[in-house]
C-alpha cells in the first residue's frame, strides 16, 4: 500500500548547528537506506513559509505499522511530527513512471468531485468515461504520473507534470469532470534525498 506523509520538523530552539547538521546528514543516509529497500518512493518540498521545515513524502508498506516503523526509524524524527493519508489504488492510475528524467515541475492534485443532485446517471457514466480516456491521454504526454483515491466520497490525489502553474491549470480546466470538481494544487521543488534524483 502506498502513503503520502507530510512531515513537519521542528528543532527546538538552542540545539547546536552541528547536531542539526549531523541529523540532517543521518536522514540523507538513511532515506537512501529506505529507497533501496522500496519504502520511500519519492520526496519533495511543498511551498515553505519562512522558517518552516516541511517534506512530503510517498511511502510504500504492507500496513499503517510497517509504515510507522519506517518513519520512527528516520533520524528526523526526533523533531517531526507526520500525517499520514493512505492512498488506495484509483482505475485511471497510470502506474509507476517508465520515463524516468521526465523534465517539467511537478504538482499534487487534490480532487473533490462532488455530482450535483439530479444529474441523470448516463451523464455522469459519460463523463466518468470521458475522464478515463483523458487520463490516459495525459499519461501518454507525461503529463499524469500517478493517481490514487483517498478516503472520502469522489476524492483523489494526482501527480502531474508540466511546463509551469499555467499549463498545469490548464490541464486541469480542460478535465472532463472539472464542471463537479474542486481542485487544489500544490507545486513541488526538488528534495535532495528523493530517490528519483538520486537514481538518475
Amino acid at each position: 500500500m502506498e502513503y503520502l506523509v507530510t512531515m513537519t520538523t521542528h528543532v527546538p530552539d538552542g540545539t547546536p548547528a552541528q547536531a542539526v547538521d549531523d541529523v540532517r546528514a543521518r536522514e540523507a543516509a538513511h532515506s537512501r537506506d529506505l529507497a533501496t529497500e522500496g519504502q520511500l518512493l519519492r520526496l519533495w518540498r511543498p511551498p515553505l513559509q519562512p522558517g518552516e521545515w516541511r517534506s512530503l513524502g510517498l511511502f510504500a508498506a504492507g500496513d499503517a505499522g510497517q509504515l510507522q516503523q519506517a518513519l520512527a526509524s528516520m533520524p528526523l524524527k526526533i523533531w517531526r511530527t507526520d500525517q499520514v493519508t493512505p492512498l488506495a489504488p484509483h482505475p485511471n492510475d497510470p502506474g509507476p513512471s517508465t520515463r524516468p528524467g521526465q523534465s517539467g515541475a511537478e504538482f499534487l492534485a487534490t480532487f473533490v468531485v462532488t455530482i450535483p443532485d439530479g444529474t441523470p446517471r448516463r451523464a455522469v457514466e459519460d463523463a466518468e468515461a470521458d475522464e478515463a480516456a483523458r487520463a490516459r491521454e495525459l499519461a501518454d504526454q507525461g503529463h499524469l504520473e500517478r493517481l490514487w483515491a483517498l478516503p472520502g466520497q469522489g476524492r483523489a490525489l494526482s501527480l502531474y507534470r508540466a511546463r509551469d502553474s499555467a499549463e498545469m491549470e490548464a490541464i486541469m480546466k480542460a478535465l472532463p469532470l472539472n464542471p463537479w470538481m474542486t481542485t487544489e494544487l500544490t507545486p513541488l521543488t526538488p528534495h535532495p534525498s528523493d530517490p528519483a534524483t538520486m537514481s538518475t
